[in-house]
């Protein structure tokens, strides 16, 4: 009896570790949808995990390549969460976005867990012709 409730103890911890892990990175990504859609670059950038800060050097950079590179991410019409995985020890969260022309995309966006919390570490379009909003 007693293993069992360490099992179950286990289990409760860890999915709710999850869980709550999932609560935090859709907080950030919802976050930087917000700036967007108010053209703040600069609070958008501070979502982004140092590597791409480094990479980007500055907002404006970073807003540049959103609005020509992500159209769909700066102007989205809907917006709605798909799978969390956790995935070589981050997190990759799914996110279906329907654009200004109603064309449906997915993106995945690739957490990176820092001092500071957990920050967008990338964004990949994936091929998914049959995604509706």
């Amino acid at each position: 009896m007693r293993k069992l409730v360490y099992v179950v103890a286990f289990l409760t911890f860890g999915v709710g570790s999850a869980v709550a892990q999932g609560v935090e990175i859709k907080g950030i990504i919802s976050q930087q949808f917000e700036a967007f859609k108010v053209d703040d670059f600069a609070s958008a950038f501070e979502f982004a995990s140092p590597n791409l800060q480094r990479l980007f050097q500055t907002p404006e950079n970073f807003g540049r390549m959103v609005t020509q590179g992500y159209p769909m991410v700066w102007r989205p019409a809907e917006m709605r969460y798909l799978d969390l995985r956790k995935d070589e020890g981050t997190y990759r969260q799914k996110v279906l976005i329907r654009d200004a022309k109603g064309i449906s995309h997915v993106l995945e966006y690739r957490m990176q867990q820092t001092s500071d919390g957990w920050r967008i570490n990338g964004v990949q379009i994936l091929k998914d012709p049959g995604a509706t909003a």
